[in-house]
């Protein structure tokens, strides 16, 4: 069974992004949320999600930092991270690649790009 973990400070954003990912509970997709980096950490170690939607700007710990953790330190190079990041924000590229971000989207996302994106990831046809 395949698992999403969404991360993000603003309650807003992850209600947005959990009704934009819910057709997938349909396909058995398990959806988890977190709302800090701290809490992020401790959901990707016990839950092991296939898939994680992270936002770079949080308080506690960062998105970078999670991410950092999660593929250097925990060697859960499996686990593929999507880092989101407002528009407008200077997005440090070569910071995302070091600390081992799979793919980096702007926000506002757009919804189809989303899915579509976790669709292909999970591996689910539709």
């Amino acid at each position: 069974m395949s698992k999403i973990l969404i991360v993000d400070d603003e309650p807003h954003i992850r209600m947005l992004l959990e009704q934009t990912l819910e057709e997938l509970e349909d396909e058995g997709v398990e959806i988890f949320t977190a709302e800090n980096g701290e809490e992020a950490l401790s959901a990707i170690q016990e839950e092991q999600p296939n898939l994680v939607f992270l936002d770079v700007m949080m308080p506690k710990m960062n998105g970078f930092d999670v991410c950092h953790t999660v593929k250097r330190e925990l060697q859960l190079s499996q686990i593929y991270i999507i880092m989101l990041t407002a528009k407008g924000q200077e997005f440090d590229r070569v910071r995302g690649e070091e600390v081992g971000a799979d793919i980096y989207m702007t926000k506002p996302f757009d919804p189809d790009e989303i899915l579509d994106k976790a669709y292909e990831i999970l591996n689910i046809p539709h």
